[in-house]
């Protein structure tokens, strides 16, 4: 009869039971024939039981206390004299013992997967004296195994990798389960491996959880990974046995085993002839399955016509292999390109070479489109000579350019004036021959670097440029001169023949052979007593002395005319003159002191002193000129300085009148507009009462032509004056014009009216109107008689 799970559990702890049953059994305390015996001074009895161990079994799962064993002593006489106690490890927690049978029982479920065995201590004891009737004796209590745990992946779920395409058998990785049961009891800790899902692609070792590959030739690119489920099962994987269960995912890694191949077996593509060099023309790709390394590209060009005219390279980002210029295209040279590319793994595997070769190729066609192009010269650059002695319009050389289309359209040129802005040269537009307009001077640019644009007639937006470099060729035009500003001195106790001064000269000129110069004295100087010259054969001369004893009251300075010619063909010559001066030198013959005035302001005043003397004196002219200012100001006559403006923009009269406070006796308005309709203002300054003395009111005043035009020329003198102030200010014009209607401003005309008016009044206003009252007062007989 098959027995199910639960049943067969139910047998086996039956069986352990009677097991346990039978060993303890044989493990109780058996009465010993042997007698007890005594001994002087002390006793001891032998012990009267021989034990090893219990066995109880694990997940007790009854209701009562499980039977674990018995103890029994040959002493117990069965009589109730005796007990038994019991000590150790889960002593009256788990483990209970009757004292007066010895009948031990377990109280609790045990798990063997939590403690494995108990160490206890057991002893009889006199129930009357509670003394031990025998030693204290130990023992273990061993749980039994079931298989109640089933075998787990602690390291799962595992990730695994293998190459694509290898063989049956292939190790890809290992797994591990561990069952907590018993291993050195029965088989519930057996584990046996087996493979749930991932057939036929895979196996697996049943003992040691080795996973293989099962098929050959697996392709990453029709599948690249796949999902194992595998299981352990212990009881050596029987009936009734406990299972655990784990996931693998294993990728298939890539291999080169996929050759390169374009889509295409040819190409095209169209381009300028005006395309710069090292520009892109096309990019071309081969296909390859496989990725990463496996799939790095080499591309060449193999054959065809453009073999120098086009490189290939490959991108590394892209694997592409991209086209490009190496030269320039001529439509009209050459319309179209071929080019036969290949495309190869770099890095082909060996065990893959019998499925074909690793490369592949193709056919690429380049059509060259015809552009108008600009005139191309003969030469990128025409380098040219010219002397600089040349004259004006003489022929330097000649430039060529033609167009490189099949229109052959004519070229006219003409200069960049960019890199000729004196203008020094001209090219003829239609022959290219280049003239002098200018002078030249070697000196002044040696090499002259100028562009010329040749320009199609017919289309004159295409532009050609041409390079020449004009090099100016030297001649002999610069005399020779002193090759820096000497500072020469000789000593007043110089001896004859006494090197005094060393001199060199330069010439703005670079001879072929280098430079050679000649020095002497000049004719009016050759027959000097004072000084020499020796010329040194080595482009210099040394200056020498012909006396002793010079004397600085006598001649202070000396001036030397040298003579110096170059080696030129003609040679050129120049007179320059050497300064010296004669000095007080100490007894090395260092010069102190160069000054001839040493010897003739003692006798009068130092400079100093004449300083401080025309100082004092403006100082003195200064102090009078403040005094005499301050004067003045005094004995001015102050009217009105309470009103004073501080700008002082007002013109002061000291004369008849209303003064600077008479600014509503005059309209400045009337001056600027000769048509203005003025009305009648008081005067400020005039008591109230008094209105008849005010001016009279104009109500048209004609258009005087002379009038407005000086007017208007003070006004504008006044507004281009750049020492005019800042502020509006009354400008005071000392001129009536012709013919004004208004007549004389002036009131000295009143000496000779009619009129009997009396003035006596003024004389009550003050000594400001004092002039007026003696004027029109009853004492103006006196004043004109």
């Amino acid at each position: 009869m098959k027995l199910g799970k639960v049943e067969f559990c139910h047998f086996l702890q039956l069986i352990a039971l009677f097991l346990c049953l039978s060993g303890m059994s044989q493990a109780e305390l058996s009465r010993s024939r042997s007698k007890p015996y005594f001994q002087s001074g002390r006793s001891r009895t032998k012990r009267s039981w021989v034990w090893n161990q219990f066995f109880v079994l694990e997940e007790y799962m009854g209701s009562d206390p499980l039977y674990v064993g018995k103890l029994h002593s040959d002493v117990d006489k069965g009589d109730g004299s005796i007990k038994y106690i019991l000590s150790g490890e889960g002593a009256s927690s788990i483990f209970i013992i009757d004292e007066n049978t010895g009948d031990i029982h377990a109280t609790k479920r045990l798990d063997r997967e939590e403690q494995a065995y108990y160490t206890l201590r057991a002893q009889a004891l006199d129930r009357l004296t509670n003394k031990p009737v025998e030693p204290e004796s130990e023992f273990v209590i061993k749980i039994q195994d079931i298989n109640d745990n089933e075998p787990k992946f602690l390291d799962g779920p595992y990730t695994a990798g293998v190459p694509e395409m290898s063989p049956v058998g292939t190790s890809v990785v290992q797994v591990t389960a561990t069952d907590a049961d018993d291993p050195t009891y029965g088989n519930s800790a057996r584990v046996v491996y087996s493979i749930l899902q991932g057939q036929p692609y895979f196996s697996v070792e049943p003992k040691t959880g080795v996973i293989k590959t099962a098929l050959p030739n697996m392709d990453r690119e029709a599948k690249d990974q796949y999902l194992l489920v595998i299981q352990a099962k212990d009881m050596v994987g029987q009936n009734g046995g406990l299972s655990g269960t784990t996931s693998v995912t294993v990728t298939l890694t890539d291999v080169n085993d996929n050759p390169p191949r374009f889509p295409r077996r040819s190409y095209q593509y169209n381009v300028p002839e005006s395309l710069p060099v090292a520009s892109v023309v096309a990019r071309i790709k081969a296909a390859d399955a496989d990725i990463g390394a496996n799939a790095e590209m080499e591309y060449k060009i193999v054959d065809g016509d453009g073999l120098g005219i086009f490189k290939i390279s490959v991108d590394k980002d892209t694997q592409e292999g991209i086209i490009t210029i190496q030269k320039d295209l001529d439509f009209e040279a050459k319309t179209s390109y071929t080019l036969r590319i290949e495309a190869a793994n770099k890095d082909a595997d060996p065990r893959f070479l019998s499925l074909g070769p690793f490369s592949d190729t193709t056919t690429v066609k380049i059509i060259v489109e015809d552009v108008d192009e600009p005139p191309v010269f003969s030469s990128p650059l025409y380098p040219m000579e010219v002397s600089e002695a040349t004259q004006v319009g003489n022929i330097i050389g000649t430039v060529a350019a033609h167009d490189p289309d099949s229109s052959n359209s004519p070229v006219r040129y003409s200069i960049d004036r960019n890199t000729d802005l004196e203008r020094y040269f001209n090219i003829d537009a239609n022959s290219g021959v280049i003239t002098t307009a200018k002078s030249l001077d070697r000196e002044t640019n040696a090499v002259h670097n100028i562009t010329v644009l040749a320009m199609e007639s017919q289309n004159p937006s295409q532009v050609g440029r041409g390079y020449v470099a004009i090099t100016i060729l030297d001649i002999n035009d610069n005399a020779p001169e002193f090759a820096m500003d000497y500072e020469t001195t000789v000593c007043e106790n110089a001896q004859p023949g006494q090197v005094i001064q060393k001199i060199s000269a330069v010439d703005k000129d670079e001879p072929s052979n280098g430079h050679q110069f000649y020095f002497s004295l000049t004719t009016d100087a050759t027959n000097n007593h004072n000084f020499s010259l020796k010329d040194n054969k080595d482009n210099t001369a040394s200056i020498l002395t012909r006396r002793n004893g010079f004397r600085r009251q006598e001649q202070s300075v000396y001036y030397l005319p040298i003579f110096i010619v170059d080696s030129g063909s003609p040679s050129l010559s120049s007179t320059n003159t050497l300064t010296i001066r004669v000095c007080d030198c100490d007894a090395d013959g260092i010069a102190q002191t160069c000054n001839a005035e040493a010897y003739v302001l003692p006798a009068g005043l130092s400079t100093g002193a004449l300083i401080a003397i025309l100082a004092c004196v403006l100082t003195l002219l200064v102090l009078i000129l403040l005094i005499i200012t301050m004067r003045r100001r005094k004995k001015e006559p102050l009217i009105f300085d309470e009103e004073r403006d501080i700008r002082e923009n007002i013109v002061r009269y000291d004369d008849e009148g209303g003064g600077e406070e008479d600014t509503e006796a005059f309209d400045m308005a009337a001056l600027r507009n000769l048509n203005v309709i003025r009305d009648t203002k008081t005067r400020r300054d005039v008591t109230p009462e008094i209105q008849f003395l005010s001016r009279p009111t104009f109500k048209s005043i004609p258009d005087n032509v002379i009038f407005r035009e000086f007017i208007w020329e003070r006004l504008k003198e006044a507004d281009v004056d750049p020492c005019a102030p800042p502020y509006d200010s009354l400008q005071t014009y000392a001129f009536e014009g012709n013919g004004s209607v208004a007549e004389s401003l002036s009131s000295l005309d009143s000496i000779s009216s009619n009129s009997d008016q009396n003035y006596d009044y003024l004389s009550d206003w003050g000594p400001r109107f004092k002039r007026l009252a003696d004027m029109y007062g009853t004492g103006q007989e006196s004043l004109y008689s």
